[in-house]
């Protein structure tokens, strides 16, 4: 974020991840929020866990894909349901002013989690955790530079929806969104020429690689009838209601905040409120945590 904002602040060539402030924004970020705890992942965590041979992400994939691409086919009827334009914090604060807004805000969440933190958990403590996140935001700026745009999942897992519709004979070309020029052009040219889809491959290649380095590269599929159905459906939940967000964690969070956008911290609010929704339902279903 202290990165990202001013580059593109004073690069033209650079955008953020800014999306507008709408009703599917904030139902589509809470069912998302609900759904991704019964997936135990988000769009990074599914593909990061399906590459790890997670039997249960390998059943959520399949379905994500099919709801991203149907969620971006209907996107124009959920926005038609109320709009507000995007809002780019540093157009209205400056990037001074939108970064002190958004690390005081940043800085009272770490301070209240450090002090609700529980003695006995040390899932988060060591060195990894924070070497992993000065990577990630490393990462996420080189995206940034070289992709010109911030770090995404969903679009290329809809992308690769269309792709294969296509190749069963769907004619997308009358769709709003599927029958713009520039989809038309991505799902005409190789997966490899999206810079999305390609993300989306280094993370699976990344997590079959991590497997495989520690022995644990056979996929794990102990799971009942009803369980490989919830999976699939909760893909398909987590794809669609992903699209009518503008992105996932990834995308519409981290992205969207790290850029400056308000509608990264909707979609924050709306998605933990799901969350609550999302952890009982779990257990209901008899998943593990």
């Amino acid at each position: 974020m202290v990165v990202s904002i001013p580059l593109i602040a004073s690069h033209d060539e650079l955008s953020g991840a800014i999306a507008p402030l709408s009703v599917s924004l904030v139902i589509g970020a809470f069912v998302f929020g609900a759904a991704m705890q019964i997936a135990d992942g988000c769009g990074s965590g599914t593909l990061y866990k399906a590459g790890l041979g997670n039997g249960f992400s390998l059943a959520v994939l399949p379905g994500f894909i099919a709801g991203s691409f149907l969620g971006a086919a209907h996107l124009d009827r959920w926005l038609a349901l109320g709009s507000l334009p995007p809002v780019a914090l540093p157009d209205h604060l400056g990037v001074a002013g939108t970064l002190a807004v958004q690390l005081a805000v940043l800085g009272a969440i770490a301070a209240w989690l450090w002090r609700k933190r529980v003695r006995t958990d040390t899932r988060w403590q060591g060195r990894a955790i924070y070497l992993g996140a000065v990577l990630l935001a490393a990462f996420a700026v080189l995206n940034l530079i070289i992709a010109g745009q911030p770090w995404g999942i969903v679009y290329g897992l809809g992308l690769w929806g269309a792709k294969i519709a296509t190749w069963f004979g769907a004619d997308l070309v009358a769709n709003a969104f599927w029958g713009r020029e520039a989809q038309q052009l991505h799902i005409q040219s190789s997966v490899l020429t999206d810079v999305t889809s390609v993300t989306n491959l280094g993370l699976l290649m990344g997590a079959l690689i991590a497997a495989n380095l520690r022995g644990h590269a056979r996929p794990s599929t102990q799971a009942s009838g009803k369980q490989w159905l919830v999976a699939v459906i909760t893909g398909l939940v987590l794809g669609y209601t992903a699209r009518l967000a503008f992105g996932c964690n990834v995308g519409a969070y981290f992205s969207g905040i790290s850029t400056g956008s308000l509608h990264g911290w909707v979609w924050f609010a709306a998605a933990f409120a799901g969350s609550f929704i999302g952890i009982p339902l779990r257990h209901r279903l008899g998943l593990k945590a």
